[in-house]
């Protein structure tokens, strides 16, 4: 049987706290329902791990025994709230939690969906103010 070196074990450790740490709930919260409002938080989750040993052998070691082993590992993880995910009746609206965007083109892509339905608003009015205006000639 091959025998596992101590560096595995730091890693598995650390990776199984993760796994228990970040879940689907973790991201996608629970529904909060209000009346006929139903909220669902909606977070990001960053993390980071790192693990690192040596081997090394010491002056008094004889040559059947194993090598010294030193090593660590740490993880790190950071939740965000981002929004709300607002369902009422047919209507789902999300509702940023985040300061708004830092640039103009962020702002131009966020305001994109809002502008198409102005625009398609406006046209189909001038649409029906000529189709009566034709129909009174």
């Amino acid at each position: 049987m091959e025998k596992q070196h101590p560096l595995n074990d730091l890693m598995g450790t650390a990776m199984e706290k993760i796994r228990t740490m970040v879940d689907a709930n973790t991201i996608i919260g629970t529904p909060i329902q209000t009346g006929e409002v139903t909220l669902i938080p909606v977070s990001r989750l960053s993390f980071g791990i790192a693990s690192g040993g040596s081997d090394f052998v010491t002056k008094n070691q004889k040559p059947e025994q194993e090598n010294s082993f030193g090593g660590g590992s740490g993880a790190g993880a950071k939740l965000e709230p981002v929004a709300f995910l607002i369902i009422r009746g047919e209507s789902v609206r999300l509702l940023p939690v985040v300061p708004g965007p830092a640039t103009t083109v962020d702002r131009v892509i966020e305001a994109v969906p809002e502008v198409v339905d102005k625009v398609t608003a406006f046209l189909e009015k001038q649409q029906e103010k000529k189709s009566q205006e034709d129909e009174l000639l």
